[in-house]
């Protein structure tokens, strides 16, 4: 177990086992250990039904054999993209939200973005927009790709059912999909998902009767113990799917433009390494690049299960009382974790902006108990009224 090195985002090594449940399935784990190890990865090893079982003791009956991935981790889903965010606001970076682009006037020298919240000038743009990145790169004049939003649906286990799984759990992929997985998570729940249904709605994160009864078929075959335990949530992603089967990074120097789109359900775990890929893209087509002098390190407040939380720290609770002081008893959230949020550089300022922060409501009960008093917090920390709190972050 580890804490992301300096920017402090909870990720642990679970390891990962890629299990096998039919012969053509068994056979095809030599090809992918040979294409791991031709991309520069060589630690995968083949797993034995008898070891196997012996690793997974509650995995459903069947498995034929794995390959096994030791460095496979879980991270924290949430914090990553806030550590980034924050620690770009911390070295100067204005962050505008509610702001979507509606017009691009290219101009010498300049580019103008007509937002929601006003003119942007710019003298380069990246457009790393998701959802809406084939919206944005026609605004460019191009007309490359089309996103079809994925739909994946999960459901989220209680914590009770972690000691079911000791490895993230995944399928042999497919040409056309990775698969369910079951994978413990760094909150100590364990997950299931996710489906795989392209929508044309982009905003369709309702998850569906069908889907989930799909999650649960298939979730009964790889750990049967787990479709008896009590479920916390369920939740949608949508990727931002298009008619490519690779990324749709492009730059264009003439215009001063960088299109970085397509990038799925692998942004997370690729991140950096798309961020390097475009810094050097950028650089290559003529923009001026330079590391900043004093550059200002961020850590951001650890809400992972396997590390110290405030209420387990005396002596951060004897210099504020308020870390002590637990508001969401499912979850273990103090007053001054929530505070803390509702001042941070990048501020909660909705109850589901403050869930992602410091996983308030975010438990066994989802807020029956707490909803009232964090709700009351948060309208007191921000000046917001409470009816506003229930925005969309």
């Amino acid at each position: 177990m580890e804490h992301g090195p300096r920017l402090g985002v909870p990720i642990e090594r679970t390891g990962a086992l890629l299990v096998a449940w039919t012969d053509e399935q068994n056979a095809a784990l030599a090809g992918i250990a040979a294409k791991a190890a031709e991309n520069g990865y060589a630690a995968t090893r083949r797993v034995e039904r008898d070891e196997l079982y012996r690793l997974e003791p509650h995995l459903g009956a069947g498995a034929a054999a794995a390959l096994a991935v030791p460095d496979e981790h879980i991270i924290c889903p949430f914090t990553t993209p806030l550590a980034f965010a924050t620690e770009a606001v911390a070295n100067g970076v204005a962050l505008r939200l509610g702001a979507a682009v509606e017009r691009v006037a290219l101009a010498e020298g300049a580019h103008v973005l007509e937002t929601a919240a006003g003119p942007v000038v710019a003298r380069w743009v990246v457009n790393a927009a998701g959802l809406h990145s084939d919206t944005l790169d026609r605004l460019f004049g191009h007309d490359r790709f089309t996103v079809t939003p994925r739909r994946g649906e999960l459901i989220v286990f209680d914590k009770l059912s972690r000691p079911l799984v000791r490895h993230t759990i995944l399928p042999v992929p497919t040409a056309t999909t990775k698969g369910v997985l079951v994978a413990p998570t760094v909150f100590g729940n364990v997950v299931l998902g996710p489906t795989a249904e392209d929508v044309p709605d982009r905003t369709a994160t309702g998850t569906t009767a069908e889907g989930l009864a799909s999650l649960l078929e298939k979730g009964r075959r790889i750990l049967p113990e787990l479709a008896r335990e009590e479920v916390t949530a369920t939740y949608v992603g949508l990727r931002a799917a298009t008619e490519h089967a690779d990324y749709q990074i492009a730059f264009h120097a003439d215009q001063r433009y960088a299109c970085v789109a397509g990038i799925r359900s692998t942004g997370l775990t690729a991140s950096m390494a798309i961020a390097e890929h475009v810094a050097e893209g950028l650089r290559d087509a003529g923009l001026r690049l330079r590391r900043r002098d004093a550059f200002r390190e961020i850590r951001m407040p650890n809400i992972g299960e396997a590390f110290p939380r405030p209420y387990q720290e005396p002596a951060r609770i004897a210099a504020n009382p308020d870390y002590g002081r637990i508001v969401c008893h499912c979850e273990r959230v103090t007053r001054g974790e929530i505070l803390d949020a509702a001042r941070a550089p990048i501020p909660a300022r909705t109850l589901d902006g403050l869930r992602r922060r410091t996983r308030a409501a975010f438990g066994r009960c989802q807020g029956f108990y707490c909803l009232a008093e964090v709700t009351q917090l948060l309208a007191g920390a921000t000046g917001e009224p409470p009816a506003s709190l229930l925005r969309t972050p």
